[in-house]
């Protein structure tokens, strides 16, 4: 039985992407090409890893298995090779590629020049970055480190705190003028609160000490930035982490409600799968990270 890296790391790649044409298009080759990789790999292994109908592809039972198989033994191999080649040529030497993962709005307002100045440290290492609200996984994406902010449930990754945010309830001076200032939390009943798709009103309205009333939200959207523009525009009120709340309320186009209750932290954290010894990419990413954010936070107007 014989198969090649070509092929594993093709099937790997579509996989992840659910098309031919996307992992065409990350690998920058023709879609024939990839098709033929896989064809010769399910040859190779005597069984179909994907079922076509129509243009369209699902993976099969076998499929799913060779991938849960195939995806960490590729991190290793991968790892093993990167830490060949750093030790040959030199340990501020990176090489290979680092993936990272990261929320859409920190990482547009905050991470790209922190990211970029690595990249510009490391020339020989190539960097794939994905902006996404959702929380990845990484090992089924393939991706090396994540950032995520609040508090976490991925017990089985690795992880270290970079800095720590606030949640900031907040609403548009116009609309506050036209339905009134919340003086506690039980008047929250009597307002349009904005939603976020990746967590749930209980979730996101959280106060030390304190249970808010339940809550709906007519508006729910999938990024922070947008429930920010949409609070400014007077659709009502927003809770926001303080890296999308501070600049706004500096500029007078929000005002903070309810100062006087304690909201939730939001550690901003780093994730990275288990492995011994760590990474010398990822030690080197966290570390430049931490020198950049835990030494205060760029959006704080205090």
């Amino acid at each position: 039985m014989r198969y090649t890296l070509d092929e594993i790391e093709t099937f790997l790649a579509v996989m992840e992407l659910g098309t031919i044409t996307s992992a065409a298009a990350r690998m920058n080759l023709s879609k024939s090409v990839i098709s033929k990789r896989i064809s010769d790999l399910e040859a190779t292994l005597g069984a179909a890893l994907f079922r076509r109908n129509a243009g369209r592809i699902t993976p099969t039972e076998a499929a799913l298995r060779l991938d849960a198989r195939l995806r960490p033994a590729l991190a290793g191999l991968t790892s093993a090779a990167e830490s060949a080649a750093w030790g040959s040529t030199g340990e501020d030497t990176l090489r290979g590629t680092l993936s990272i993962a990261a929320p859409m709005s920190f990482g547009t307002l905050y991470l790209s020049p922190i990211i970029a100045e690595f990249a510009a440290q490391h020339p020989d290492l190539d960097l794939r970055i994905d902006y996404d609200d959702r929380a990845r996984d990484l090992q089924r994406e393939g991706f090396d480190i994540a950032i995520r902010i609040g508090h976490l449930r991925d017990t089985a990754l690795m992880q270290r705190k970079l800095c720590e945010d606030e949640a900031i309830p907040c609403a548009s001076p116009a609309y506050l003028a036209k339905y009134g200032r919340p003086s506690d939390i039980a008047d929250l009943r009597n307002h349009q609160v904005i939603g976020y798709h990746h967590m749930s009103n209980a979730q996101l309205w959280e106060f030390e000490k304190h249970v808010p009333p339940t809550l709906h939200s007519r508006i729910t959207l999938n990024n922070g930035e947008a429930m920010r523009d949409m609070a400014i525009n007077g659709a009502g009120l927003a809770i926001l982490p303080g890296f999308i709340a501070a600049p706004a309320i500096a500029a007078g186009n929000l005002e903070r409600i309810l100062p006087k209750y304690k909201t939730r932290n939001l550690p901003i954290v780093a994730l990275w799968p288990p492995a011994n010894p760590m990474p010398l990419k990822i030690r080197r990413f966290v570390d430049h990270l931490l020198v950049k954010l835990d030494s205060g936070q760029p959006w704080s107007t205090e």
